[in-house]
């Protein structure tokens, strides 16, 4: 298999034509010469883990915030690098595959070879395996001519997610060494980028020379933070998934007897199922978040989808399209305790055909309620993150079955008097991550490609590509880089009980905020939804004309561009001491005084760790 990595695809008309595509740069990239600012040293996020996060990453926390500036900047205190050595960097897929990861390789190749035609990109083939293996394809011009603006890893592969143990993280060391890599790229999500930050402590540690660097590409969308906006690969999974919805509706609207109960991609956190159900309007949609916060039982949820259906029934609707996130099932909480338990004994190496006879009373009255199909599927081994297989897991199939059998008990009883309800269950897992990269994607991991020399080029280690203002014109985005460290929390509060366990520093999948104003626009919408079939199409995906430009829902309604609000700060104090200097007026010291003392206990307060922010 290892040969057929990289080989010339025949492409259909359309793909040729996305392969000609060329992303273009923003003004702060363009040009031979690489303009850095530092900014202040970093914190994290979890103030209240601070203290545990810089003695877990002693050479590698704290690091400072890097603006990449356009040539004519003027800022005298950034660092203009100019020269720029032939140098060796290795690159790697780690976690499922997304839309647009190509373009990361390919924006990176370019960037090695218009600073210095003499540098070298390496890619490890077959994942973080082939990285241990040192299996490596040389990236050249021609490699990449039928995979620039394509879909899926297939260029390089991928297989395990991780780099994680002492044995994995030493052949990682090994092979770095081995080939002279002075930088290693990692592309993925949560776990990839945590394994990047602890991988860039032990090098720093161990005086490797090679710099570590991470670039957020996701499918799930939850690597989100106040440095991150998006991941590579998001807007095209909600286009896609969008469109496929949105047929559905059409489909239900037409025959009028059908409830499509469709699962969608998304494990710990639920922007997926937000997202797409901003773009196509279905009936509804049950967040895992939701779940978690209101402690909604399979019962619960059972009973919330009947009376929607019930309601939709008096109204003479008898069809619909509900959404649900593949994570669901573990924010229920007596699935996740039974789970919980079922994981336990599996680690054990108990045999899953003896772990029902030892589960306790409780778990095992609810694992026998289950239907055979789910039962079946809650036996699998946990994923390497320990959570459960959930794209193995038909919660869909499992609602389904739940909500027909209390809508034919409420149709005999008498409490219910339409037409009998009718189910097709249908999961979107595989449909949109080998899809050709939304434009978008295309241009943002081409970028965050180019950053990723940047960052190289500076010498920096442990930090990860980013790119703010993504809502905007990509003339106006705003590139730099962040150290991971910044975007670590050593808290991680369960799924379903609310308990707080104290772990490791990691970077944490960020999940949907029940409080922003993302969810606020779904809740405002929601009876709507349900009730009126304002169905809504946003078609296949645009390369060119109407749509080709168009961002996600989430990304126009949040409020970011952390990176930029961090200059205009810093704009705004080296003003303040531009004016208050040594012999200006009493006045003008009293009212800077008064202003910066309010100031100063208002974020004080703001970022005490009993205030929860973070």
């Amino acid at each position: 298999m290892e040969s057929d990595y990289g080989l010339p695809r025949q492409l259909s008309h359309l793909q040729h034509a996305r392969s000609l595509y060329r992303p273009q740069l923003p003004p702060c990239l363009e040009g031979t010469a690489v303009r850095v600012e530092f900014g202040d040293a970093t914190t994290a996020v979890d103030i209240s883990g601070a203290s545990a996060i810089s003695q877990s990453f002693p050479h590698t926390y704290g690091q400072p915030l890097a603006h990449f500036l356009r040539a004519t900047s003027n800022v005298p205190s950034a660092q203009i690098i100019t020269e720029h050595p032939a140098i060796k960097v290795g690159l790697v897929f780690c976690g499922r595959q997304s839309p647009g990861g190509h373009n990361v390789v390919w924006g990176l190749h370019e960037a090695l070879k218009i600073h210095n035609p003499k540098s070298t990109l390496l890619g490890f083939l077959g994942g973080t395996e082939g990285l241990f293996a040192q299996k490596t394809l040389v990236i050249t011009d021609d490699v990449l001519s039928t995979y620039r603006n394509q879909g899926g890893y297939d260029l390089l592969g991928r297989t395990k997610d991780q780099i994680r143990t002492q044995e994995q993280v030493n052949a990682a060391m090994a092979a770095c060494k081995a080939l002279k890599l002075d930088g290693i790229v990692i592309v993925g999500g949560v776990t990839s980028n945590t394994d990047a930050a602890h991988l860039a402590e032990i090098f720093s540690q161990a005086k490797c020379s090679t710099k570590v660097v991470g670039v957020p590409v996701t499918l799930n969308g939850d690597l989100k933070n106040q440095f991150v906006e998006a991941n590579v690969g998001f807007d095209t999974v909600c286009k896609v998934d969008s469109q496929l919805i949105s047929n559905l509706c059409t489909d239900a609207l037409s025959a009028e007897k059908y409830y499509y109960f469709v699962r969608l991609m998304g494990q710990k956190a639920s922007h997926l199922a937000l997202e797409c159900t901003l773009q196509s309007h279905p009936n509804m949609v049950i967040l895992g978040e939701e779940v978690v916060a209101s402690k909604l039982t399979i019962f619960d949820l059972t009973k919330q989808i009947c009376d929607a259906v019930q309601a939709r029934a008096e109204k003479e609707k008898y069809h619909g399209v509900i959404i649900f996130p593949e994570g669901l099932i573990e924010s229920i909480p007596e699935v996740n305790a039974l789970l919980q338990e079922i994981h336990r004994f599996l680690r054990q190496g108990i045999s899953k055909d003896k772990i029902p006879s030892q589960l306790s009373p409780w778990a095992s009255a609810l694992f026998q309620f289950l239907p055979s199909f789910i039962r079946e599927e809650l036996l699998l081994y946990p994923a390497s993150d320990d959570s459960a297989q959930l794209s193995q897991i038909e919660t869909e199939k499992l609602l389904a079955v739940l909500v027909d059998a209390e809508m034919s008990k409420r149709l005999k009883e008498g409490t219910y008097k339409g037409k009998k309800f009718t189910a097709i269950c249908h999961f979107l897992g595989y449909q949109a991550r080998g899809s050709l990269p939304s434009k978008f994607d295309c241009d943002y991991a081409f970028v965050l490609g180019h950053i990723c020399y940047h960052i190289l080029a500076a010498g920096l280690n442990g930090y990860m590509a980013t790119v703010t203002n993504l809502k905007d014109s990509l003339n106006k985005w705003r590139c730099g880089a962040a150290p991971i460290t910044a975007m670590m929390a050593v808290k991680d509060y369960g799924r379903a009980s609310g308990s707080m366990t104290i772990g490791k520093p990691v970077v944490h999948s960020a999940t949907v905020d029940l409080r922003g104003k993302v969810y606020e626009v779904l809740r405002q919408n929601a009876t709507k939804f349900l009730m009126e079939d304002v169905y809504r199409n946003p078609g296949p995906l645009q390369f060119d004309g109407p749509g080709a430009d168009s961002r996600t829902v989430s990304l126009h309604i949040q409020d970011l561009d952390y990176m930029g609000r961090i200059k205009e700060l810093n704009t705004y104090l080296e003003k303040v001491r531009s004016i208050v200097k040594p012999g200006c007026s009493q006045d003008i010291l009293k009212a800077a005084l008064s202003a910066m003392s309010s100031v100063a206990d208002v974020l004080s307060v703001m970022s005490s760790p009993s205030n929860g922010t973070v």
